[in-house]
C-alpha cells in the first residue's frame, strides 16, 4: 500500500513545511505531492530548496501563484492580483528566478496517480480545469458537476482555499488538503495523508518562534504574514463567507 502526502499553499512558510514534513516521515510516506503555491511568502528560496533537497520522491504540480509569478518575471504581469499583492510576488519570485524558472515551468497542472485502496486519484490545484476558480464545501453540487463529471478518478484532490474539507461531487469524493502556511481557522499547519484511507491531517507547531523567524526575513510584509497568517489566522466562518462570494456562479 503505497503511502502519499500531498502537502498545499506553503506560501513561504519553513517553519510550517518543516514541522509537516517531521509528520510526513514518521508516517512513513512514500510519495509527497506539492499541490502548488510554495510561493509567495517569507522564506520562498528556501522553501523551495527544502523541497528540492528532500529524500521522498516529490512530484510538484504549479499553483495560480507560480503561474503569476512566471508571469511576472516575463514582463506579463501578475494580472489577477491586486498591487499590493504583486509587490510581494516580485519580491518572492526574485528570490527563485532566474535559477529555478525552467523548473518550475515545467511543473503539471496536474498529476494523476494510481494509489492502491484510493484507486485513481487526480491532483489539481484549485479545480481540474483552472487553477484560480474557488468554490468551498458549501458549493452547491450542481455548479460542480460540469467540472468533474467524466474526469474518470475516484478521488480529486484540491488546495487553493486554505481551507479543508472532504466532500462529493456526483460520484466522485473531492478533498481539499487546506494549507500549510496560510490555513484559515485554527493556526498550524494542515495537509493530507492518504494511507491509503483519506486523512485530513493539521500539524501544530511553534508560532511564536516561527513567527520571530518569518519577522527576520526581508520579505515586504513579513510582520503582518506572522501576525495574520502564522499567530492569528482569520476565522473558517469570515474566509467562507468571502470566498461563497467570490465562488464559481
Amino acid at each position: 500500500m503505497m503511502r502519499v502526502a500531498a502537502i498545499y499553499d506553503i506560501h513561504g512558510n519553513l517553519p510550517a513545511l518543516e514541522a509537516v514534513l517531521q509528520e510526513v516521515r514518521l508516517a512513513q510516506v512514500e510519495l509527497l505531492v506539492v499541490g502548488g503555491d510554495v510561493v509567495p511568502g517569507p522564506m520562498s528560496r528556501e522553501t523551495l530548496e527544502c523541497l528540492l533537497n528532500l529524500d521522498i520522491p516529490v512530484q510538484f504540480i504549479q499553483g495560480n501563484c507560480e503561474i503569476d509569478a512566471l508571469a511576472e518575471m516575463s514582463g506579463a504581469g501578475a494580472v489577477r492580483f491586486p498591487e499590493q499583492v504583486r509587490e510581494v510576488m516580485r519580491w518572492s519570485a526574485e528570490q527563485i528566478f532566474p535559477e529555478y524558472e525552467q523548473l518550475i515551468t515545467g511543473w503539471a497542472k496536474t498529476l494523476r496517480i494510481e494509489i492502491d485502496g484510493s484507486g485513481a486519484v487526480l491532483f489539481c490545484h484549485a479545480t481540474p480545469r483552472d487553477d484560480n476558480e474557488i468554490f468551498t464545501r458549501l458549493t452547491p453540487e450542481e455548479r460542480l458537476l460540469p467540472i468533474f463529471e467524466g474526469l474518470d478518478v475516484e478521488l480529486v484532490v484540491c488546495g487553493h482555499t486554505h481551507m479543508q474539507f472532504d466532500r462529493m461531487v456526483g460520484s466522485i469524493r473531492v478533498v481539499n488538503a487546506g494549507s500549510v502556511g496560510m490555513p484559515f481557522g485554527e493556526p498550524g499547519a494542515d495537509w493530507l495523508l492518504l494511507a491509503p484511507d483519506v486523512q485530513l491531517q493539521h500539524t501544530p507547531y511553534d508560532l511564536t518562534k516561527a513567527a520571530e523567524r518569518i519577522r527576520k526575513t526581508n520579505y515586504p510584509q513579513a510582520h503582518e504574514f506572522a501576525a495574520t497568517h502564522v499567530l492569528q489566522p482569520p476565522s473558517a466562518e469570515k474566509m467562507l463567507e468571502a470566498l461563497t462570494r467570490a465562488e464559481l456562479k
